[in-house]
C-alpha cells in the first residue's frame, strides 16, 4: 500500500456564499480527467467542463491546477492505488503479496468505470511536464510504493521465504518494473487475461530472484 505524503496539499476555502457544487464529486472528476489526459494535456475547459463549474469557482474551491492535480493524486493512491496495492499488507507471503500486486493490476485493465492504465506512472514518465510541488508529490509516492515492496520481501526474508542472501533491491526494481510496464500495456489496450498471463510469467522468476533453485 502507498505511504501517506506528509506534506499537505494547499486548500483554498471559498470565500463569500456557500458552494453550489459537491467538491468531492468534482473532485472525483477531476482526477478521471488528469487520468485520461495526463496533467499537461488536461486543459482547464477540460477539467471546467468534467466537474460542471466555471474556472473561478475551480480556482476558489482548489486554488489552481496544481492544487487541484495534487488532490487527485492524493485521492487516487488513497482509492485506486490502496486497492492495488492490498496485498502488500493483506498477503500471508512475500511471494503472495508480490503475486497479488501484479494479478491486481492485471485486474484493474478490465474495469471499465475509470480509465487504463496508472495516473502516477503516467505521471512519472513525464515529470517534467509536472510543477515541481506536483513533480515532488508524484516522486515521493514512487519512491514510497518501491520501499513498501522491498520492505515486504524483506519481511519475507526474516520469516526464511528468501534466502538470506537474495538481493532485495533488485527483486523489488524487477517487480516494480513488471507491474508499471503492465500499467502501460494496459494503456495501450493489453486485456486482463493478457496481462495476467504477464502477471504469472514475471512470478516464474521468483525463485530464481528469492535464492530458492541454489543446489
Amino acid at each position: 500500500m502507498y505511504r501517506s505524503l506528509e506534506k499537505e496539499v494547499r486548500k483554498t476555502p471559498m470565500a463569500g456564499r456557500p458552494r453550489s457544487f459537491d467538491r468531492d464529486e468534482a473532485l472525483s472528476r477531476a482526477l478521471e480527467v488528469f487520468w485520461t489526459k495526463g496533467y499537461a494535456d488536461a486543459s482547464m475547459t477540460d477539467l471546467t467542463g468534467a466537474m460542471g463549474i466555471n474556472a473561478p469557482s475551480l480556482y476558489a474551491a482548489f486554488g489552481s491546477k496544481e492544487a487541484l492535480f495534487r488532490e487527485a493524486v492524493r485521492l487516487y493512491t488513497d482509492t485506486q492505488g490502496a486497492a492495488l496495492w492490498a496485498s502488500m499488507t493483506e498477503a500471508a507471503t512475500a511471494r503472495d503479496a508480490i503475486g497479488g500486486l501484479l494479478l491486481a493490476t492485471a485486474m484493474a485493465s478490465g474495469e471499465c468505470d475509470h480509465p487504463k492504465g496508472c495516473l502516477l506512472a503516467i505521471s512519472s514518465a513525464n515529470l517534467d511536464a509536472l510543477p515541481k510541488g506536483a513533480c515532488d508529490d508524484v516522486a515521493a509516492i514512487r519512491k514510497d510504493a518501491f520501499a513498501t515492496m522491498r520492505d515486504r520481501l524483506s519481511a519475507g526474508q526474516a520469516a526464511g521465504e528468501i534466502a538470506p542472501d537474495a538481493d532485495l533491491t533488485a527483486m523489488a526494481a524487477f517487480f516494480a518494473t513488471v507491474q508499471q510496464g503492465m500499467t502501460f500495456r494496459s494503456r495501450e489496450g493489453a486485456t486482463a487475461d493478457e496481462l495476467a498471463g504477464t502477471a504469472r510469467a514475471a512470478m516464474l522468476a521468483w525463485d530464481g530472484l528469492a535464492g530458492l533453485t541454489r543446489s
